[in-house]
């Protein structure tokens, strides 16, 4: 009896430390978004269709963008391939929950960084790949050269965005009269600007740009103006909870700064194979392995640069040609705020 009763008290005690040890690690990579893109094969990437330089589903049916290239650097540090992404074309009034419910596995659009997104929403941004301002674009007949003239002013925004409580919030603090024409689709505001419904029309710079490019021979009819009246950091969100995919992304914005900051463009990253310099070394993969700690192979920094570029080549691929100047978004060494850690 003695030898059962202390068999059982030994069991009992087991089980006990079992509950309170923590649970053994699954297995794979240690991230549920990285293990779920490998089953698939592709990146789910969620983005615009109708932001030209940064996101836009061109006439062949292929995105193109700062943001889609973004994406195809992911999938090139994780999979090998940049071309192993999925596009979903999302809206401002969906794009959170697209995120949130696992639909997509990244946000790469002109999603602003604040506070209550990460907070209260279970995201988190993984760094500032293009830092905005919000401003407004007015028709030239109107004569307006400043946005303290637009007092009472027809004003198109689209819902679900922090453009729409900025300016309900600079209006009120400015005690200037607002007529808010709250309309999603970027046609319809379109058609709402060039056909008198709406006065000015404010969102981030980058998206004016964008947007006064697609107006063709009527672009010439209307101006940005010079103001802004709010900060509007954009950049990639995931979903919170998820360590090793929340580094792979801001760790690839970081490998495309640093690879403009070295030298390294997609022509010539076979020369710098053999760069002697310990940095470049170690973004490359020569030496060390930092991307198995991320869930990536040891080249991950290497396949971005070799397949999709650094930052400046997909600036002057997408953003350069409307027009729009790096500004804010150089380098550091330029007198910009892009700046990356290093790889050690």
């Amino acid at each position: 009896m003695t030898k059962t009763l202390l068999s059982l008290l030994a069991g009992c005690a087991g089980l006990a430390l079992a509950a309170l040890a923590p649970p053994a690690q699954a297995q794979g990579s240690g991230s549920a978004t990285i293990d779920a893109i490998k089953a698939r094969g592709a990146l789910v990437c969620g983005t615009s269709a109708d932001l030209p330089g940064f996101a836009v589903l061109n006439e062949r049916g292929e995105y193109r963008g700062l943001y889609t290239d973004f994406c195809r650097g992911v999938a090139a540090a994780l999979l090998g391939d940049a071309n192993k992404v999925r596009f979903v074309a999302t809206t401002y009034a969906n794009r959170l929950t697209a995120l949130q419910t696992g639909e997509i596995d990244i946000l790469s659009s002109n999603t602003t960084w604040t506070q209550p997104r990460e907070a209260s929403l279970g995201l988190l941004f993984t760094g500032v790949l293009f830092y905005d301002g919000q401003g407004f674009m007015v028709a030239k007949k109107l004569g307006v050269t400043s946005i303290r003239e637009l007092d009472g002013a027809s004003v198109c925004v689209q819902p679900g965005t922090t453009t729409e409580k900025n300016l309900a919030d600079f209006f009120r603090a400015s005690n200037m009269k607002l007529n808010p024409v709250v309309i999603e689709s970027v046609e319809e505001i379109r058609n709402a600007m060039t056909g008198g419904r709406c006065d000015a029309f404010t969102v981030g710079t980058s998206t004016l740009a964008a947007f006064r490019a697609g107006l063709g021979s009527r672009a010439d009819d209307f101006i940005v103006l010079p103001e802004l009246i709010s900060k509007e950091p954009l950049g990639p969100v995931v979903r919170k909870g998820d360590d090793k995919f929340f580094d792979l992304v801001r760790w690839t914005q970081n490998a495309m700064h640093l690879g403009e900051e070295f030298g390294i463009t997609r022509e010539n990253i076979g020369q710098h194979m053999n760069d002697p310099r310990p940095d470049v070394q170690r973004l490359l993969g020569v030496s060390g392995d930092f991307g198995t700690p991320m869930g990536a192979p040891v080249g991950w920094a290497a396949n971005i640069l070799r397949q999709v570029g650094n930052y400046a080549e997909i600036w002057d691929r997408n953003v350069a040609p409307m027009g729009l100047p790096r500004g804010r978004n150089t380098l550091y060494t330029e007198g910009g705020l892009q700046y990356a850690p290093p790889v050690r």
